[in-house]
């Protein structure tokens, strides 16, 4: 028996006696005990700046940024922390400003937005939600370094104090979310969201699931946040049952890129092999309209590590009560989808024309259609499904002998991922010595100094410092239980490297 989420529940189904199963999880990682604790404890010592409380100031105006409804974000916990940093820093409750970080998604309704930030907060502050279509809301801050028109909401270019939350999670443009993300596209206009989520930068080869390095969309959104102002954000890392297992605060560069370290052992698992069917879930938030869901096509498709054979089928259980979706994105991307003739023409005339924001989603889509079937278990709104040339099923049953139908045969191998939105397939692992030496090797750039012009021996007093700073990352673990063969190990593979 297999179970993979639906909704708020889950759905459970055997397979076929001709078909072999294999599961498909995220690494474990144990949740925090006290996740108000760790998170004080973040605030008491943020990386690479001083505390919000310690920063902010009285009569600051100060614009709070969260994330909206479908971030599996715990905002309740999260905002109501710097509210508390802000207070005693003396700041004033008029003076906080609230912002939904929409983007092109609709708005957050009234329930929506107790569900995120607790009644008490919404009844004692300003709470407003983005609007990247109103030209009134945005203010222009030139042209990133990738050609990329900055429009940011004035709430956020007003402030003195740009504040903001985020999960970090695998991504597809950005490699991982979070970080800058909130604000620089949460916050951005339509033209910043319609160039970031274009051509330009979507198929730029470093544009990838899970890479961060050389990220071209990566680094636009950093320097977004940047222009934007945005100095202090409070981000987590949460596991398949949305517990969080990390959390960290501070400066915005240097707080995602400890959290990407941890997700990264969370979230990549090595897959040796690949497979005629992927049974890729989603769950809530992210199964709530077809838009969304089909993100666990794209993620599949576009995974470090290719997991479906050539004509194989992508099966995604989502309810979808919201159909397509009900933002101006979502509409564009059900307008384009519908009136395409197939997915090769589609993708052949998006690439020629381009398309506007919220489209993208059907670029990628059609990316996928042109090389696999996506069938939908459970959609409520089963036409749109077929509207949007996918396959809809009403069970499980019935999505597997439609694939074997497809596919031509029915002995087939099929990866069950009940997270597909938190696993990604990856190659094989690296060796825990070879993350230690990267890990080092990364902490000198940020320093602005050479890894060639340091030697081994300075190379692992930097080893040591971080096992103590940052005790839960893997380089650390590693240097905490490790033999002195493997430090002289350590030496050799630095000093190789130098050379």
């Amino acid at each position: 028996m297999y179970r993979v989420p639906f909704g708020r529940s889950q759905l459970e189904f055997t397979l076929p006696p001709s078909m072999r199963g294999t599961l498909l999880e995220s690494n474990r990682m144990p949740p925090l005990v006290d996740p108000a604790a760790a998170v004080q404890q973040a605030l008491d010592k943020p990386a690479g700046s001083a505390s919000l409380r310690g920063i902010a100031q009285p009569g600051d105006r100060v614009c709070l940024v969260f994330t909206d409804a479908t971030r599996a974000c715990p905002d309740a916990l999260l905002v109501p922390a710097l509210l508390e940093e802000l207070l005693m820093a003396g700041v004033r409750d008029k003076d906080i400003t609230l912002l939904c970080g929409t983007g092109l998604h609709r708005p957050s309704t009234s329930a929506e937005k107790i569900a995120k930030l607790g009644a008490s907060v919404v009844d004692r502050y300003r709470v407003v939600d983005h609007n990247a279509q109103d030209s009134a809301q945005l203010v222009y801050l030139g042209i990133a370094a990738s050609g990329a028109p900055i429009w940011v909401n004035r709430l956020v270019t007003e402030a003195d104090l740009v504040v903001a939350t985020g999960v970090v999670e695998p991504h597809l443009y950005a490699g991982y979310s979070g970080g800058p993300k909130t604000v620089a596209i949460g916050t951005a206009g339509e033209p910043t969201i319609a160039y970031t989520h274009g051509i330009q930068l979507t198929d730029h080869p470093n544009t990838r699931l899970g890479r961060i390095d050389g990220n071209l969309f990566h680094q636009t959104l950093g320097e977004i946040a940047r222009r934007a102002r945005l100095c202090f954000i409070l981000n987590v890392v949460v596991d398949d049952q949305e517990r969080i297992v990390a959390v960290h605060a501070g400066d915005p560069e240097q707080t995602f890129h400890k959290l990407v370290a941890l997700a990264r052992e969370l979230y990549e698992v090595p897959v040796h092999q690949q497979y005629d069917v992927v049974i890729a879930g989603v769950g809530h938030p992210k199964d709530v309209n077809l838009y969304q869901a089909t993100r666990a096509a794209t993620y599949v498709f576009r995974a470090p590590k290719q997991v479906l054979r050539p004509g194989g089928c992508i099966i995604v259980p989502a309810s979808c009560p919201e159909g397509v979706g009900l933002g101006s994105g979502e509409q564009r991307f059900y307008e384009i989808m519908r009136s395409a003739d197939d997915a090769p023409t589609l993708l052949a005339n998006l690439r020629r024309t381009r398309y506007p924001a919220g489209a993208q989603r059907a670029y990628f889509l059609a990316q996928v259609l042109c090389y696999h079937k996506v069938i939908i278990v459970g959609a409520e709104h089963p036409d749109a499904v077929r509207q949007l040339h996918m396959i809809p099923a009403h069970t499980m049953d019935e999505a597997l002998q439609i694939a074997a139908k497809e596919i031509g045969r029915s002995d087939l191998e099929v990866l069950i991922m009940p997270h597909a939105l938190h696993t990604l397939p990856s190659e094989q692992q690296l060796e825990p010595l070879h993350i230690a030496v990267g890990t080092v090797r990364l902490q000198l750039r940020r320093r602005g100094e050479d890894p060639a012009a340091v030697d081994a021996q300075t190379a692992l007093h930097v080893l040591r410092a971080l096992s103590q700073e940052e005790p839960e990352l893997p380089a650390a673990r590693w240097y905490a239980s490790v033999q002195p063969e493997h430090l002289e190990q350590f030496v050799e593979l630095w000093e190789s490297l130098r050379g």
